[in-house]
């Protein structure tokens, strides 16, 4: 990973690195003092150019605090690629009340990505709410019969609100990349 880092900085390329530990970070940290280490994230960047902002703002809404490192992930990638985040957090279905009190907000997204374990019911009652696109990322959190994220895809791959697509358990960098794409359609 240092080696790559050090390779494609110096081409003039930015670098984000996902899944990386601490030593990870320190590693690459060795070989360019500008790595910036986001630990809930687990996320590694070197900024070698500086991203263009958009005007349109990606939401990123997560059920729970045990969804942060993937939301995180989510959250981060897409400010790196130059979006403004909204982050709206631990506002599960069990809570609902604390979601509805974010209705406005929500309708200001031009796109959400939304990140739930247990259940997975989150996205398909944002998508009920809003007319953006929804990004569903099911996270392997939960209990019980949650089978390490495999409940929560497929409640959401089975969704009854129009709009919502989804990327693969635990995937926030592929759910903003997604999103970043979106936000910047006619920019």
């Amino acid at each position: 990973m240092r080696e790559i880092a050090a390779r494609m900085y110096e081409k003039g390329s930015d670098v984000l690195g996902t899944r990386a530990s601490l030593d990870h970070f320190k590693a690459v940290k060795e070989v360019c003092d500008k790595a910036v280490y986001y630990d809930v994230a687990r996320i590694i960047s070197i900024r070698a150019n500086e991203a263009k902002k958009t005007k349109g703002v990606i939401g990123v809404v997560a059920a729970g605090t045990s969804d942060l490192p993937v939301a995180e992930e989510a959250a981060v990638t897409a400010e790196l690629m130059g979006n403004t985040v909204k982050r709206i957090y631990d506002v599960g279905v069990a809570g609902i009340h604390r979601l509805m009190s974010k209705v406005d907000e929500l309708r200001s997204f031009r796109v959400i990505i939304c990140i739930a374990g247990m259940e997975g019911a989150l996205p398909t009652v944002v998508g009920g709410l809003v007319a953006c696109p929804i990004i569903a990322v099911p996270t392997s959190v939960g209990y019980g019969a949650n089978f390490h994220g495999l409940s929560a895809l497929l409640a959401m791959l089975n969704s009854c609100s129009s709009g919502v697509s989804v990327v693969n358990i635990d995937n926030g960098f592929g759910a903003a990349y997604s999103a970043s794409l979106i936000n910047k359609i006619g920019e």
